[in-house]
């Protein structure tokens, strides 16, 4: 019996470049591939030949899992896909359903979903480019970015009851609304948010370290991006200024002024100066947002998916049974199908669903950007240094509950 293991080498590759090539395993148990994705690597030297990238060691069966349980039930497995801006999938998700039901949200739901949407625009990227930082040594612009990071998730927190997979979104609106006196920490963060960023741009933009780690590395062409369907920062860093928000304008966004900032080369530093533009970019939109906030209910009208107040459902039998059938039965959307698509922090977030008329659904699939990031990440990781895999690696921004099929 042949106890030996297998050829990395040709059960991957086939047959080795090189005679002299190594093969190496990063991941999927190394820190900087979050314990999701395996990269295996044939090297000459210090210097990557070719990779091949495997996600999805995650296991958690996100679209199959959705045809078991209701349309409302779904919202909290939605929260995990990007995990590090879940009001974003929220939203989108809820968009889609409301859209199959024919639900259109109130004035102040639409303001909301999109202040709240470029706030989670804003916690992204904070976290990939501190964590970018850090993975290259930078550990005092990482700490400058994570603090006025850890201020929004408390404000966040202060909103929704908590800090990353927050369930607060709802089929034909939100949770609640704002507490009192929440409109004027937003603004003190913001403040906080352009002197820390500042700092950042001086201690790292024209540093030669940086600049030599980061220019002309993990390059993707325009056409290549195009061709493996990237969009969000890898995209716009290629030079195309395609943003689902000035497109295809969804929420309140056709309302905003702003900009989509672009990059030239698509290498690592146009990926970073891509999301430091954005950011500003949000915070722009914010506060546009703010002055732009109507009064009014945050939730629509309409039994079939909103659930009655409690002082209701205690006192009057319709509320009751309402309130009892929603729970048990979840909302009861026509039959048909949509693809709702949002304008996410790493590029195109997309839900198509299909509904046969009953209270949970027949199909729910995610068009992920992770997922369809990973499959263009070879190409920028070929015909570069072992070192760099790392930083070019957290340029993409993968997590993992994207990833998963």
């Amino acid at each position: 019996m042949d106890l030996s293991f297998p050829n990395p080498v040709r059960s991957i590759f086939g047959t080795p470049l090189r005679d002299d090539s190594v093969v190496v395993n990063i991941g999927p148990s190394h820190p900087a591939t979050h314990g999701t994705v395996q990269i295996i690597a044939e090297l000459d030297g210090e210097r990557v030949l070719r990779s091949d990238v495997h996600c999805g060691y995650l296991h958690r069966g996100f679209e199959k899992e959705c045809e078991d349980h209701t349309w409302h039930n779904l919202i909290p497995y939605v929260d995990r896909l990007n995990y590090v801006s879940a009001l974003v999938n929220d939203f989108a998700y809820c968009d889609g359903v409301e859209r199959l039901m024919g639900v259109e949200i109130t004035p102040r739901c639409r303001y909301l979903r999109t202040l709240l949407s470029e706030y989670s625009r804003l916690v992204d990227h904070l976290t990939c480019v501190a964590a970018g930082l850090m993975e290259m040594g930078a550990m005092t612009a990482f700490l400058y970015l994570v603090m006025v990071r850890d201020f929004m998730y408390e404000h966040l927190a202060a909103l929704t009851g908590a800090r990353v997979t927050y369930t607060y979104g709802r089929i034909g609106g939100l949770a609640r609304d704002l507490p009192a006196g929440w409109l004027v920490r937003l603004e003190e963060i913001l403040v906080q948010y352009e002197e820390f960023v500042a700092r950042v741009h001086s201690l790292v933009d024209r540093n030669r370290i940086f600049i030599d780690r980061l220019r002309d590395v993990g390059v993707i062409s325009t056409a290549d991006a195009l061709s493996f369907g990237c969009t969000g920062p890898i995209l716009r860093s290629t030079g195309v200024a395609r943003d689902l928000r000035k497109d295809t304008p969804y929420l309140a966004y056709a309302e905003l002024d702003f900009d989509v900032p672009v990059g030239i080369k698509g290498d690592n530093y146009d990926r970073y100066f891509v999301r430091m533009r954005e950011m500003d970019e949000s915070v722009y939109m914010m506060r546009q947002l703010v002055q732009m906030l109507p009064e009014g209910p945050i939730n629509v009208d309409d039994r079939r998916c909103t659930f009655p107040e409690k002082p209701l459902v205690y006192s009057e039998i319709e509320s009751l049974i309402n309130h009892f059938k929603l729970v048990m039965d979840g909302p009861s959307v026509p039959p048909g199908e949509v693809y709702c698509a949002h304008e996410a922090p790493n590029g195109e977030l997309g839900f198509y669903m299909v509904s046969t008329g009953g209270g949970t659904p027949y199909k729910v699939h995610v068009r992920s950007p992770s997922f369809v990031h990973m499959g263009a990440a070879s190409r920028m990781l070929d015909g570069g240094q072992l070192a760099d895999i790392v930083p070019t690696f957290g340029s993409i921004n993968m997590i993992g509950g994207e990833c998963d099929r």
